[in-house]
């Protein structure tokens, strides 16, 4: 049921965070709701000169956001489900997820043939410990450079000669319209991605009103989307991860239930700690899979690499 006053959606202000809000709000106005949009620049979009793992805080994209949702400055706030940390406080619960754009990474490049695989000694560019820990394991004969800021920022690098290639959501360039540039789409079987991605999240206070709360589930909640991601998260915040460490989780449908494959790799790619598992509850498989993790010695794996990227 609309409310009378506007629904302000709180967002990052780059072009895909933009995309993404005016998304939220077409759907919300579908159903008769006001939305006004208010966009403010995170200490993650300011940042640009250092990699996010050494920037060391674990919402650098989303705390500005998440005080304004306190302080009443905002009702929603829409984040890219993959840059939320593992563990988020109980007064600003998640209230959707919307429907998963295909999940996977791919390569863009200004040279059409350009192969991961066929080339030597390229220079990759990439901001994700992730990717940087698969692509030493994957391909180490390439040469990896930082690559943070938005889309556009990057596909600018990308013409200058920065690098040869960059690696990036499928997401992110679809929403952008950049698909032009994408040579190589990689498999999830190789590189898994993070937590997350491909959805957008929402967020609110406690305090929403229930009906209103209710009315952007039903406008924006994509069920499947919401069950496969609960395990991914579930699998995150057992072992605390977040973007500034090298673990990935991805879940989808099965003929059982839900099928989620997680993993925790070493900085350079020396060592992939994997575990799969099927179930129907999701946040008790994220929890199995993490456990089987632990097991192997993610804890301390981890521990390590927290110590690297802090020296």
């Amino acid at each position: 049921m609309p409310i009378n006053k506007p629904i302000r959606i709180g967002t990052r202000n780059s072009a895909l965070a933009m995309w993404q809000a005016r998304h939220i709000a077409d759907m919300l106005a579908s159903a008769g709701h006001s939305v006004e949009i208010v966009d403010i620049i995170t200490i993650g979009d300011k940042i640009l000169d250092r990699s996010l793992s050494k920037i060391g805080a674990k919402g650098v994209f989303t705390e500005e956001l998440e005080s304004m949702l306190r302080n009443g400055e905002i009702d929603i706030a829409q984040h890219s489900a993959k840059d939320l940390p593992s563990n988020l406080a109980q007064d600003l619960p998640l209230i959707a997820f919307t429907k998963r754009e295909a999940a996977h990474d791919v390569v863009l490049s200004l040279n059409p043939d350009f192969r991961l695989a066929s080339h030597e000694g390229a220079v990759v560019g990439t901001s994700s410990t992730r990717r940087r820990a698969m692509m030493a394991k994957e391909f180490p004969q390439h040469s990896l450079v930082e690559m943070r800021g938005n889309l556009q920022t990057r596909l600018e690098k990308l013409k200058l000669g920065t690098c040869d290639a960059m690696i990036l959501a499928y997401a992110g360039v679809h929403r952008m319209g950049m698909e032009s540039y994408i040579v190589e789409h990689l498999p999830i079987e190789t590189f898994t991605p993070a937590v997350g991605q491909g959805s957008v999240a929402i967020q609110s206070a406690s305090r929403l009103d229930p009906v209103l709360v209710a009315s952007i589930r039903e406008l924006c909640n994509d069920e499947l989307t919401e069950a496969c991601l609960l395990a991914e998260r579930s699998l995150l915040a057992q072992l605390d991860g977040g973007c500034s460490v090298p673990v990935y989780g991805h879940a989808v449908q099965c003929s059982d239930g839900f099928y989620l494959r997680g993993g925790v790799l070493g900085l350079h790619g020396e060592i992939e700690l994997t575990a799969s598992c099927q179930g129907t509850d999701p946040e008790s498989l994220g929890k199995s899979v993490a456990q089987d993790l632990i097991a192997q010695g993610a804890q301390t794996l981890l521990q390590d690499i927290r110590k690297q990227i802090a020296s």
